[in-house]
């Protein structure tokens, strides 16, 4: 086998493969071919030559970061022996040294042939699924999905009834399949740093398990069937989200530790805080310091309050207190800062345009956060942390809060920081009042007060700019802001289509004050990229001024005096407003430069429309950054299908636009964002501009298929928006921006109406919910029923149905998919009826079961309703929080 001589190196001692110089053969049982860059490579050579004695191997490693691991992959069935198989990614390094995930993100159907496999490891790798294939491996007793992109486990993984060691450590998973209480053999379960927030009632089924590792997910409770677990000799809970715990866990016979560190346990049970083998560090019993989770502290240390999702309201008393929000808003009260007992109220909304004024260049990073009573003092300074989406690393910008009292915005001090677990972008500052907060990133201001002995002002974007101010300049001290845009040479010379156009950065000078300067006021701006004073062709060099809003700019090159060094450019000027140097040959350049400046305040998007493969009435639309448009399809390929996104379009921040569909496509159902039969949008480039829509068809689909499609149009100009821009919008067709085709297929034996009882199943008038908090009228119930498709029994089951009376309502109503779910759905909700909690209940069972849309949907029903039950109360007069101020400004 001289032919081969690197397989001698990857045969060990005591391998399955021994090599020699000649006449080598393969004995044992055992080929390690992971450790080698090539190992792949040597695995299909020796498969080719050596093809029985391969087929004998029971042990092999491959390194899953090669390019032939696919190829290889497809030889492996053939391995009828084989007992333990290591498909890992992570032998690779990148440039930072992180372990690289390997690139399998499934496996060869046949693989459910390797009948012998008992060991499976496929770690660091790239799965967002299992394949099915591997539920199908009846003797796996050992599987390992460590590191990979898992957000589910399949329905059927109970089948592997043997599996006594299973981790899915470090993955995505959001919930868990009621079958896992079948793995009856299961010693050892790891499900460690993944998001589950919930967990089903079967895993205390696992009878046998010795070690159970939750820790690290976002558990705000745990079943009391775990307490069935009396096998259990370990288990984790830390570093979840826990509010609460059963007592039941302190009897478990054989528990030698419960780790409950870290996490925000409102209450104790004394069975388990009296317990040896219980570590509770990182708790108000364990360690003061650590958050509480009431409101006051056990030992003097400023209590913490976490809020679930579904409150909207908390109580700050004068010992101060630190609160955090399900969303990740936190708050410090020092003590003090109260001095009585005050309830505030808060609410998070969608940014409008409307009111939500931004400057030029800015861009919005979080929705607005609005505090009540508006105008509310304290007595110090209460601090607030504010989650936002990080924008890309640019020196020139700057991540602030921006506050609104009624009437004005302004800016507070902020600084940013990391924090949380995982770490999070949040911005800090002090507040002043309660009023509405978001945050925004903008140009870096650069401030100082001049005095009538002058001073000097720079940049820390480009420190090469300058704005000095002689003695006598001003009588009365001003407060000067200086900001900096920069301007790339390749992004100029796309815009003007024109190489040979250079432009130095943009400088925006402003103060306080309408009165020019007493004396001028002398500017250096560097000259523009690859012009120098010594090759300065004066003719070509402009100075160009732009009123505050940048709508107008005039050549003042010949109405000041122009110094020039060797790389800057110097000239004095009595008032303040936008400056820019450009070196060209072209002559009207006050409108290039309007152009150009226009074009640096948009964004390139492509619009995207695509269908639920499961639900095709179901559309997904959204409003993408081109950088982004291969990432977010990436993303949702598994669950959705549809056409090529749209060509290219340009929106500016805060820009609203309208989605339609035609041809023979409705929207079905009422929306409050729904205007004229169109659904609205507001693009902001760092937040999400996706909404998910139900459509119907105009006509029976019985008899055919309806081919419509989907129009994106722009809604009424910006303001302040330039000239030149508007332009474009002039004409019948001015708003029009793209166009994709949706497709609604025929139906088989399902009816998109429920206006009519089916199979004699009628509904007696039906509400969920209470006036105050937002009802769910039988209407409502119907369009939710008109969504849930084939997701109806995992929803049942999500919602507490017995599986018994889910299965009876699928045999009863077998042949009609609408009488399924409509007996489901009001079956729950007649039960429920009376249970004040029932909608959160409904929210929850529809995002446990991968259904966020209808989740959104929900809630934003509840909203509304509950907007329009506080209106009603305000316009009798019954509100006894409303005030004076909240009457001058409607916020939503």
């Amino acid at each position: 086998m001289a032919e081969l001589p690197e397989v001698g190196a990857a045969l060990g001692e005591g391998s399955l493969v021994t090599a020699a110089l000649e006449g080598c053969r393969l004995a044992g049982n055992r080929l390690n071919l992971d450790v080698y860059p090539d190992g792949c490579h040597q695995f299909l050579k020796l498969f080719e030559k050596r093809r029985e004695e391969v087929a004998q191997v029971e042990f092999l490693r491959l390194n899953c970061n090669e390019a032939l691991i696919d190829s290889t992959l497809g030889s492996l069935p053939v391995l009828k022996c084989l007992k333990s198989l290591v498909l890992k990614g992570g032998h690779a390094k990148d440039e930072f040294g992180a372990c690289q995930q390997g690139s399998l993100t499934t496996l060869p159907q046949d693989f459910r042939n390797l009948l012998c496999l008992t060991h499976l490891d496929l770690s660091f790798n790239s799965f967002s699924r299992l394949p099915s294939c591997v539920t199908d491996l009846a003797s796996l007793r050992v599987l390992l999905v460590c590191h990979n992109s898992l957000v589910g486990l399949p329905e059927d993984f109970g089948r592997l009834s043997k599996l006594t060691f299973f981790s899915a450590m470090k993955n995505q998973l959001r919930d868990l399949p009621r079958s896992i209480g079948e793995l009856a053999a299961l010693q050892r379960l790891d499900l460690s740093e993944n998001t589950l927030q919930s967990l089903p009632d079967e895993i205390g089924s696992l009878y046998n398990c010795l070690e159970l590792d939750l820790s690290g997910n976002q558990l705000v409770g745990v079943p009391g069937s775990l307490a069935n677990l009396r096998s259990l000799q370990q288990l984790r809970l830390h570093s979840n989200l826990l509010v609460t715990v059963p007592a039941s866990l302190a009897s478990l016979p054989n528990l030698s530790r419960l780790d409950l560190q870290n996490n925000r346990l409102r209450s104790i049970p004394p069975e388990i805080q009296s317990s040896p083998f219980v570590h509770l560090r990182g708790n108000p019993l364990g360690e003061p310091e650590i958050p509480l989770q009431s409101d006051e502290s056990s030992s003097g240390e400023l209590g913490r309050v976490f809020l679930v999702p579904s409150d909207d309201s908390f109580t700050v008393t004068s010992d101060g207190c630190k609160v955090i929000l399900a969303c990740g808003i936190q708050f410090y009260f020092p003590p003090g800062a109260a001095t009585s007992t005050v309830t505030i109220h808060f609410q998070t909304l969608s940014p409008d345009p409307r009111w939500v004024k931004l400057r030029h260049h800015d861009i919005l990073l979080s929705e607005v956060l609005e505090l009540r009573p508006h105008g509310v003092e304290f007595q110090q300074e209460v601090q607030i942390w504010m989650p936002y989406t990080s924008p890309q690393t640019q020196r020139e910008r700057e991540v602030v809060v921006r506050t609104f009292n009624g009437q004005t915005w302004s800016d507070l001090q902020t600084k940013v920081e990391r924090r949380g677990k995982p770490k999070k972008h949040m911005a800090c500052c002090s507040i002043p009042h309660f009023s509405w907060f978001l945050v925004v990133s903008r140009l870096v201001e650069n401030k100082c007060s001049v005095p009538s002995a002058g001073t000097l002002l720079f940049s820390t974007v480009d420190p090469s700019i300058k704005v000095t101010f002689p003695p006598g300049v001003t009588e009365e001290t001003r407060s000067i802001t200086l900001q900096v845009l920069p301007v790339l040479a390749e992004e100029l010379a796309e815009i003007t289509d024109d190489p040979e156009s250079r432009a130095s950065p943009l400088l925006c000078l402003s103060q306080n004050s309408t009165v020019d300067f007493l004396r001028p006021v002398k500017i250096q701006l560097p000259l523009p990229p690859g012009v120098t004073g010594l090759t300065l062709d004066r003719s070509r060099l402009h100075l160009l001024h732009g009123n505050l809003q940048a709508q107008t700019w005039d050549d003042i090159t010949n109405q000041v005096v122009l110094e020039f060094t060797h790389l800057y450019a110097r000239f004095e000027v009595t008032h303040f407003s936008w400056y820019w140097l450009w070196y060209t040959t072209k002559t009207y350049i006050g409108g290039i430069a309007r152009k150009v400046y226009e074009r640096l305040r948009l964004y390139q998007v492509n619009f995207i429309a695509l269908q639920r493969k499961k639900d095709p009435e179901q559309v997904l639309l959204q409003c993408v950054p081109k950088h982004k448009v291969d990432p977010v399809l990436g993303k949702l390929h598994d669950r959705y299908q549809g056409p090529e996104p749209s060509d290219i379009v340009e929106l500016f921040e805060g820009e609203q636009f309208f989605a339609a569909f035609e041809r023979g496509i409705n929207i079905d159902a009422d929306r409050p964002d729904c205007v004229d039969g169109r659904i609205s949008f507001i693009f902001y480039s760092h937040l999400k501009n996706m909404k998910e829509i139900y459509v119907t068809a105009e006509v029976d689909r019985k008899g055919q298929a309806v081919k419509g499609q989907v129009s994106f149009y722009r809604g009424e100009v910006p303001d302040n928006v330039p000239e030149d821009a508007t332009k474009k919008r002039k004409g019948p067709d001015s708003h029009w921006l793209a166009t994709l085709p949706i497709k609604l297929p025929k139906l088989k034996s399902r009816s998109g109406e429920h206006s009519e009882p089916k199979n004699g199943f009628s509904f007696p008038p039906l509400n969920l919910g209470n006036a105050e908090t937002g009802y769910l009228t039988q209407a409502n119930l119907l369009g939710i029923a008109g969504r849930i498709g084939a997701d109806w029994q995992t929803i049942g089951l999500n919602l507490g149905l017995p599986y018994q009376q889910i299965e009876r309502i699928g045999y009863n109503h077998r042949e009609d998919l609408d009488s399924q779910i409509l007996n489901m759905l009001f079956s729950w909700a007649q039960q429920n009826s009376d249970d004040q909690n029932c909608v959160e209940k409904l929210i929850t069972a529809m995002k446990e079961s991968g259904r966020q849309d209808i989740a959104d949907e929900i809630e934003t029903v509840i909203k509304l309703g509950r907007q329009k039950y506080r209106a009603s109360i305000r316009r009798v007069g019954l509100d006894q929080e409303s005030s004076a101020e909240d009457s001058t400004i409607a916020m939503v």
